[in-house]
């Protein structure tokens, strides 16, 4: 399967490091013209994509930000086709805490960042958006099966899956899809930190049917299939990359 996209303009967040960057270095080697958004770094990543790739540095929970941003993002390509709300925060293994000890410093920032910024910048980037358009949400398996002492990340994250359904059936009619993406641990830095000996790693890999994390580009080849004419008649779909772990339940087990 041969996945181009000549003259499409894609947005993405977080797009300073990790997931983000790889989802933009897939685009951008398929012909898109890519816009990095993100709190700070996305013009250092656009710089080392190079061709017509450029970085936004705003911050997704401030609306005003968003939408200026998008239309500048208009403004230098022309219009927006494609929009991956990738942009995303958790809490460090220290802060991992069940409800009654949870931090409300945290769960205010996550829910912010992870559920009010997908809101702010696919609403922002539709204003530009035409048929043919795709929405593709980072969510996570923890959107779908919820995991212990995360319980603000786990409720930011299916409310992005179900947020995802909505606005697919009211885009259905003006020809614009949107689809989730549930990735499972994902082998990034931030991740990594998670599990930093092999005993912790062996256990984790002990949940996963194919007994490996994925990488980065796992991800990105997902969201290009989504995004794509490939995935035509696709739309309010949740796809778990995961290896096969939400496959037997995977909070029962771990």
């Amino acid at each position: 399967m041969n996945i181009e996209f000549k003259d499409k303009v894609v947005v993405v967040t977080g797009a300073a490091g990790g997931l983000g960057t790889a989802i933009a270095e897939n685009f951008a080697k398929d012909g898109a013209k890519v816009a990095l958004c993100d709190l700070k770094g996305a013009d250092v990543s656009a710089e080392k994509i190079g061709g017509d790739a450029k970085g936004y540095n705003f911050d997704i929970t401030n609306r005003e930000d968003v939408a200026n941003n998008m239309a500048q993002i208009a403004k230098d390509f022309g219009k927006i086709d494609i929009i991956v709300n990738n942009a995303g925060i958790n809490v460090g293994p220290d802060e991992r805490k069940t409800v009654e000890d949870f931090s409300d410093k945290w769960w205010d920032a996550i829910i912010k960042v992870d559920l009010d910024g997908t809101y702010n910048c696919t609403k922002a980037a539709l204003k530009y958006m035409g048929e043919g358009g795709a929405v593709v949400n980072i969510s996570s398996i923890v959107g779908m099966i919820p995991l212990r002492n995360q319980c603000a990340f786990t409720a930011a994250k299916a409310a992005v899956i179900n947020f995802t359904k909505a606005i697919a059936m009211e885009l259905a009619p003006k020809g614009i899809r949107a689809n989730a993406i549930c990735p499972g641990t994902i082998g990034i830095q931030i991740t990594n930190r998670l599990w930093q000996n092999d005993s912790a790693m062996e256990g984790l890999l002990s949940h996963i049917p194919m007994h490996r994390q994925g990488t980065p580009e796992d991800i990105a080849n997902a969201v290009e299939f989504l995004s794509s004419d490939f995935a035509s008649y696709i739309t309010g779909a949740v796809l778990p990359v995961d290896g096969g772990w939400t496959c037997g339940g995977f909070a029962r087990n771990f």
